[in-house]
């Protein structure tokens, strides 16, 4: 059976995430969804979810379930998994709601590592609101909001009808912590849900050959044209998360390698923990090039490309030898 798919909504307390998700869950191409809201006590969702104690399963408007979570998060995932298995519950996908305040990397490590339920999910991507009337306080005084941004696949700009968007300059100051992550506006949070969801691993990062570096943060983009050996992108990941781990925010690539010609490698990490790399049966664009995209708080571009291309001349002459 294939993972299911699951996504990640993540922002700062009061910045439209309730009311981007109940407009969402109204979609009946989402019909099929399971929702879990990560939060300390609050009622989310609007007036679509009832109140329900940490082990109820509450049946939402269009069909959609949801889970509302003071505990652990990991386990409430398994039960609605296990509920799927036997036929107690229909989904096809799980989103989860974080809390305003949560740092989301170690909420994404859980549900890529955790024996129980990474084998049954696939990250398909993580969605962050930012709140276009407090958006510059907030990334000011709160270093997880900055993180929230920085590890998000697609930013959500909320109260757009609030704030001189252009005139505040917040959108350009999110770009700058983030380039790879396209920017949408969410007017009294309608979001087109096909822009969210259903979208290709691959067609996410920017490949920008751009540094940029904003609010602590630098993006940068490692780029090779010759392939490299499959060795060494694993060597090169188990440094990564051996010695760089607290630093790197994110990773994302296309790998173009030796013993795979023509099926680049889809990577993906946060912090130290990484999934296995995914195969794609074909490139997406003209491009064959390695293409390695880095979020990170204190790594150094150069060290890093260094690196790559200092494994693989190891790996290539252990071959040859």
């Amino acid at each position: 059976m294939s993972p299911l798919p699951v996504s990640v909504v993540t922002g700062f307390l009061g910045s439209g995430k309730t009311t981007l998700l109940s407009r969402l869950l109204r979609d009946p191409a989402l019909a099929r969804t399971a929702v879990i809201v990560n939060e300390f006590g609050e009622v989310g969702l609007d007036h679509l979810l009832l109140e329900a104690s940490d082990e109820e399963v509450v049946l939402l408007e269009g069909g959609c379930l949801c889970c509302k979570v003071r505990g652990d998060l990991v386990r409430t995932a398994g039960e609605l998994l296990a509920r799927r298995a036997r036929g107690a519950a229909a989904f096809d996908r799980i989103v989860v709601e974080t809390t305003g305040l949560a740092d989301p990397a170690p909420i994404l490590q859980a549900l890529m590592t955790d024996r129980e339920i990474a084998h049954a999910l696939r990250l398909e991507s993580v969605i962050a609101t930012v709140d276009c009337a407090a958006g510059d306080a907030t990334l000011d005084a709160h270093p997880a909001s900055v993180k929230q941004v920085a590890l998000a696949d697609r930013l959500i700009l909320t109260k757009t009808d609030l704030a001189d968007l252009a005139a505040s300059g917040l959108a350009e100051r999110v770009r700058r912590i983030n380039p790879s992550a396209p920017q949408l506006i969410a007017l009294h949070g309608a979001v087109d849900a096909s822009l969210l969801f259903n979208g290709s691993p691959h067609d996410r990062p920017v490949y920008s050959s751009e540094t940029h570096t904003n609010d602590g943060v630098t993006t940068f983009c490692l780029r090779r044209s010759a392939p490299l050996h499959a060795v060494t992108l694993s060597l090169f990941l188990q440094v990564l998360a051996e010695h760089c781990g607290a630093k790197l925010l994110r990773l994302k690539g296309l790998v173009d390698v030796l013993e795979s010609p023509g099926r680049p490698a889809l990577i993906h990490g946060v912090q130290h923990v990484f999934h296995p790399p995914a195969w794609l049966e074909a490139w997406p664009d003209d491009d064959r090039s390695t293409r390695i995209v880095v979020i990170s708080q204190g790594l150094d571009a150069g060290w890093l490309q260094d690196l790559l291309e200092v494994l693989d001349e190891e790996v290539k002459a252990c071959s040859i030898s």
